[in-house]
């Protein structure tokens, strides 16, 4: 996106103010809204903050997943979601039953700490997509807002 700048990146964890597990696109969006403005108060000499927040949905008995992807500076907010996928039954039974997604992935699957690895989108395709790949695309077009300065984009 600016390909004449280097940036130094550096991962932080944020408390989202949601539920571990958020449901529906308002409160996932507002967790990964929390966490950009929780990162951007800790480091407020940063040029960028990104909140991810990965949440689920259930829409007509099937359960969708997703990620909305949150960009802050001094001024402006940029904001992008995922693609969505479906959950098999076993994994969405658990989730729907109070369990976070993680967790309910790794009992169906027999792993540990899979959402830290690949994660759902990794383990449904077989890593054709991986979580870094999965949340690449939102993180670009959440950054659109500070690559397009003259233009005005919505809150």
């Amino acid at each position: 996106m600016f390909p004449d700048q280097v940036f130094q990146v550096e991962g932080m964890s944020a408390p989202s103010g949601v539920r571990d597990q958020p449901m529906g696109d308002d409160e996932t969006l507002r967790g990964a809204y929390n966490r950009a403005a929780h990162i951007r108060q800790t480091r407020p000499d940063a040029d960028y903050w990104i909140g991810i927040e990965g949440g689920c949905a259930d829409v007509d008995g099937d359960m969708q997943v997703f990620a909305w992807v949150v960009v802050l500076d001094q001024t402006r907010v940029g904001k992008s979601r995922t693609g969505m996928f479906y959950l098999p039954v076993e994994v969405a039974v658990l989730v729907r039953g109070g369990m976070e997604l993680g967790h309910a992935d790794d009992a169906v699957f027999g792993r540990s700490n899979s959402k830290q690895d690949d994660g759902s989108v990794g383990l449904l395709t077989g890593g054709a997509i991986n979580r870094e790949a999965y949340y690449a695309q939102a993180v670009v077009l959440a950054l659109i807002p500070f690559r397009n300065i003259r233009l005005s984009f919505g809150a």
